[in-house]
């Protein structure tokens, strides 16, 4: 009896917690995301959202974020610089919410892994051209971020700036092509 158990915790508890992840993208077509401007910036190249071009911030339209996390592979070229949005509000120009910033080698110091602004990384954690993950957890006003499976960011916004908002890819500029897939978030309770 106590071997049943022990075998339906194995197999079944772990299944049950990824029902809670929510699959926000097909791999086929940008369903559900939404730009908030330059649309023609975004698209879809085997089995991955693709940005290049200006400024362009891509909102996953059919869940906010409050207590969440949101991860995703990504891969950015050399140069390039992009940037995963949470609690974000829709809208042009750079949105007004947190951001996990993707970036190898962009002039800008602040690299993959940091919380832009907040608590920023100046070490180069993946190298340009690679497929790595991103991790972030919002609960309240702790926030961590974890970058192929490494904790870069264990903070508590004591102004608990940013409460509720959309989840956000960045193109940052011409000269960056970013690539994102396997995006999943959930809630938490």
């Amino acid at each position: 009896m106590r071997r049943a158990l022990w075998l339906a915790a194995v197999f079944f508890l772990p299944l049950s917690a990824q029902q809670d992840w929510i699959v926000m993208f097909n791999g086929k077509n940008l369903d559900g995301w939404k730009a908030s401007e330059r649309p023609e910036n975004w698209t879809v190249e085997d089995g991955s959202i693709v940005g290049r071009g200006e400024r362009s911030h891509l909102f996953y339209m059919k869940e906010q974020c409050e207590d969440c996390e949101f991860i995703a592979e990504v891969n950015i070229n050399d140069g390039g610089n992009s940037g995963m949005y949470f609690r974000a509000e829709f809208g042009p120009g750079w949105p007004k919410g947190y951001e996990a910033q993707v970036n190898s080698t962009h002039k800008d110091w602040r690299k993959t892994g940091s919380l832009y602004g907040i608590v920023d990384i100046k070490e180069q954690l993946v190298p340009p051209n690679t497929w790595f993950t991103q991790h972030i957890i919002a609960k309240g006003n702790h926030i961590v971020i974890k970058v192929n499976g490494k904790t870069t960011v264990d903070f508590v916004d004591e102004k608990n700036t940013y409460r509720k908002g959309y989840l956000a890819l960045q193109q940052h500029d011409p000269g960056s092509v970013v690539r994102y897939r396997n995006l999943r978030m959930r809630h938490l309770r």
